[in-house]
């Protein structure tokens, strides 16, 4: 879950991706010159662009515009469908990459599209494609982005705690570790991610446990896996985050999945 690694490749066909993907299954960094819908009917979907990183479980929809290099890892078993959005229609869509909550009407019609095998001009394929783009132009958008860092320094600490987020360590303690400063890496965080290095933190931690209540762990588990010091810290940093208690966001989840 840290930016895309290797020269992105210009790709214009997707099909290989469409193919359900194992649990931890990487998709190299890329990019279209066409928007592009994505979508996890099982399993969860995490982006990775040049900005930031997004997790998108079962009732999420994650966009790319045109041109935005992208990877992918799959957490779960991962049945992913990929709807490619023209230019013209891209436009009415953000600028940089979002996910959004996805209604029963729009995760329908969007499945509909894919599943059904119109052809790609027919009208019933454009009356489709027009009721998602009119339901994503009123949906929430999911304001959880993981901004990553450029600044050799400060992304060899978030690759730590990309790879252990429920390490206790301090500040000061990966400083060591990676051979910086507390000082430098605390300006860096306000500097280049416009947030502490608490707030990095425990953003990281909420984004992997969407990626687990979304999988059916249960909030204790989950609070203990990911290193808060009891549950009720946990739910309280959830709901401020998300907009809704895990438990909540659990049920739902499963009521997608199922």
């Amino acid at each position: 879950m840290s930016e895309p690694v290797g020269e992105p490749v210009f790709w214009t066909d997707d099909s290989a991706v469409c193919e359900p993907l194992a649990h931890g299954a990487d998709v190299a960094a890329h990019f279209h010159d066409f928007g592009q819908l994505r979508y996890a009917a099982s399993g969860a979907l995490v982006t990775t662009t040049q900005v930031g990183t997004w997790v998108a479980p079962a009732s999420r929809i994650t966009w790319v515009p045109p041109f935005h290099v992208h990877s992918s890892r799959s957490y779960g078993e991962t049945d992913v469908r990929l709807l490619r959005v023209p230019a013209e229609l891209a436009e009415r869509l953000p600028a940089e990459p979002s996910v959004f909550v996805a209604s029963a009407l729009m995760r329908e019609a969007y499945l509909a599209l894919l599943s059904e095998h119109d052809p790609a001009d027919s009208p019933r394929a454009d009356l489709l494609l027009e009721v998602v783009i009119a339901e994503l132009a009123r949906a929430r958008r999911e304001p959880l982005r993981l901004p990553e860092p450029s600044d050799t320094r400060l992304k060899a600490v978030t690759d730590l705690l990309h790879a252990d987020p429920a390490s206790p360590a301090t500040l000061a303690e990966l400083g060591h570790r990676t051979g910086s400063s507390e000082r430098t890496l605390s300006r860096l965080f306000g500097s280049e991610l416009s947030m502490s290095f608490r707030q990095w933190r425990t953003l990281l931690r909420i984004q992997r446990a969407l990626l687990e209540l979304g999988g059916g762990a249960s909030v204790t588990d989950t609070a203990i896996r990911l290193g808060w010091a009891n549950p009720s810290s946990f739910i309280e940093a959830f709901t401020d985050l998300v907009g809704q208690t895990p438990g909540h966001y659990r049920t739902t989840a499963r009521a997608t999945r199922e």
